[in-house]
């Protein structure tokens, strides 16, 4: 009798095991019917102050979006039911951007990738109240780029952007305008936001199963919100601005022929040349330009496939790795405009190589938390000085994939396990996906305004794990000072600002 109960109890668990290994790989491919004209967010409206400021008005809402007919899903977004406009504005210019909170909950808004004050950065510290409005205000001194913007509440970050709170912010200077790139927006130019979604009953799931320790992982994703989507272009070379907006994912993008495209810009922006590759892999948080070549009349899919870099099998199936999905397809017209070739050099980097740093620093990453420790609000972790540069050493042996954020600066890869960093790191970075076994070394300098008493963060841009606890803080000082206690913060979720400030 006790063999036959062991024997039993070995074969429902050998069956719950086969059930989670086989449920738990996820493909799309050859499946999506590409039916729904991709959505272009649209540019968003601004008004100038007398004194040239640039002044945009964005309002966080609840409503319901219908992603498929019929059905409509309850959803967040920036003026409208999903996501936000595209934000868009020059180096040197002044920029106030008046934020309202129409939900019901408190949130925020962080400016991800932008160099600006820390009181403006939309942190943890900046948190927004049910009815209140905030308007942050700094000067754009950084390169063009392809930027973000999304919550960054304490605890529940991964829930707001999930449910549609992110958009683009788009940066231009001089020296980019002159380049021979793809440049008229939603024509050769196009903004390609992805996502990981599930739907449940019409609702946007946000469950996990119990072996997902890196967060939520759908089963189809959808591009600008539009499901299963396509976008008829008409010129040789299109311009893809690829964001992952997606809370837990990893995605490897190429197209299925193994076609190569240029690489030409990064998080920051543009690298020193354009280069050829045929996938480029982004964890949550990071972007990529890609310039990919059409030919008359075809159509080619934007596919993410399977990836081999997340540590043991075990990590690769359940974390996601061994997934892959169609993406968006792309349809040329059968007579294209000719596209002047791309540019050999595209710009010097502004982010610093390392040779100055004045002293180095260690993080360990790891679900409970970063150097062992996991967040508090009221604590500053790390104190830097304004004007200086550092080498930052990340290591990830937790077992899983984690990645890496920092807030306000640009830095430069400098090794990645003690080898000089492939072609997708040579740009200037604030996110970098640190699979089981990395270890890296940034080089980061820290121009801004130094502030003893509100710092900056540094997290694992996986929300889960971001909202579980795994981010530190830093304060940028002047010489010789030393960080404060932070202010504006709260210990619960309920707590924000209840005027314009």
């Amino acid at each position: 009798m006790l063999g036959s109960v062991v024997t039993v109890a070995a074969l429902a668990v050998g069956g719950l095991f086969t059930w989670l290994w086989t449920g738990s790989q996820v493909s799309t491919v050859g499946e999506e019917r590409f039916g729904n004209r991709l959505a272009i967010p649209p540019l968003a409206k601004s008004s100038v102050d007398e004194d040239g400021t640039r002044v945009f008005d964005l309002r966080m809402r609840a409503g319901e979006t219908e992603f498929e007919p019929g059905r409509r899903t309850p959803t967040y977004g920036f003026n409208g039911s999903y996501l936000g406009p595209t934000l868009r504005a020059e180096r040197g210019e002044k920029v106030r951007v008046r934020i309202e909170n129409g939900l019901g909950e408190a949130s925020s808004v962080h400016w991800h990738g932008m160099h600006l004050p820390a009181r403006m950065d939309g942190g943890l510290h900046q948190s927004i109240a049910p009815g209140a409005t905030w308007s942050p205000h700094w000067t754009v001194d950084q390169p063009a780029a392809t930027l973000w913007y999304h919550p960054h509440p304490h605890g529940v970050t991964e829930q707001h952007v999930r449910k549609g709170l992110a958009g683009l912010f788009l940066l231009g200077d001089e020296r980019t305008d002159r380049l021979a790139l793809p440049k008229k927006y939603g024509v050769d130019d196009l903004p390609v936001i992805v996502q990981d979604v599930r739907f449940d009953d019409g609702e946007l799931d946000g469950g996990r199963n119990i072996m997902q320790s890196v967060g939520f992982l759908g089963d189809r994703t959808m591009v600008n919100g539009t499901l299963s989507p396509y976008q008829e272009v008409g010129d040789e070379l299109i311009r893809l601005r690829l964001l992952n907006a997606s809370t837990a994912r990893t995605y490897a993008f190429g197209f299925p022929d193994g076609r190569s495209f240029s690489l030409v810009a990064t998080d920051g922006g543009l690298l020193e040349r354009p280069a050829a590759m045929e996938r480029v892999q982004l964890s949550p948080g990071e972007r990529a330009e890609i310039v990919v070549r059409m030919r008359a009349g075809e159509r080619v899919v934007l596919r993410s496939f399977p990836q081999d870099n997340y540590g043991d099998v075990w990590q690769r199936r359940f974390a996601g790795g061994d997934d892959s999905f169609d993406v968006l397809e792309l349809r040329a017209a059968g007579r294209l405009r000719t596209s002047p070739a791309l540019p050999a050099a595209l710009g010097e980097p502004e982010t610093p190589d390392g040779t100055d740093a004045v002293r180095g620093r260690y993080f360990d990453l790891k679900r409970s938390g970063i150097n062992g420790r996991a967040m508090d609000m009221g604590r500053i972790d790390e104190t830097v000085t304004r004007g200086t540069t550092e080498v930052w050493t990340v290591r990830n042996a937790d077992g899983m994939p984690h990645n890496f954020h920092v807030h306000d600066v640009q830095f430069r890869v400098m090794e990645v396990n003690g080898s000089a960093p492939p072609p997708a790191l040579r740009g200037p970075k604030d996110t970098v996906f640190l699979p089981n076994g990395t270890t890296m070394k940034l080089a980061l300098r820290f121009d801004g305004p130094a502030d003893p008493d509100t710092p900056y963060m540094y997290h694992c841009h996986l929300l889960y794990h971001e909202d579980e606890g795994m981010m530190g803080q830093f304060a940028v000082v002047e010489k010789g000072e030393r960080a404060g206690t932070p202010t504006g913060h709260a210990d619960d979720h309920g707590a924000g600002h209840g005027k314009d400030r």
